[in-house]
């Protein structure tokens, strides 16, 4: 599953960071790197972007981006 596909208020876990070269860094050095708990807090009104909590802080993430993380779902 990628994290584009996870629902307003549920949380997964990391498993994979995808992407080409500096997508990929860019990704990574905003902390969505593997093992790390992520949870879905809001969804923009038309579907993009989406705000993540992970790490203690929020992170907006453009759908197109959020497509490059794997992750999997937990409760």
């Amino acid at each position: 599953m990628t994290l584009d596909n996870l629902k307003i208020g549920r949380s997964g876990v990391i498993t994979a960071v995808g992407g080409d070269g500096a997508l990929r860094r860019r990704l990574l050095d905003m902390g969505l790197t593997p093992k790390t708990r992520v949870m879905v807090r809001k969804v923009a009104p038309l579907g993009d972007p989406i705000e993540l909590h992970l790490r203690g802080y929020e992170l907006t993430l453009r759908k197109e981006d959020a497509k490059n993380i794997e992750i999997n779902e937990v409760d």
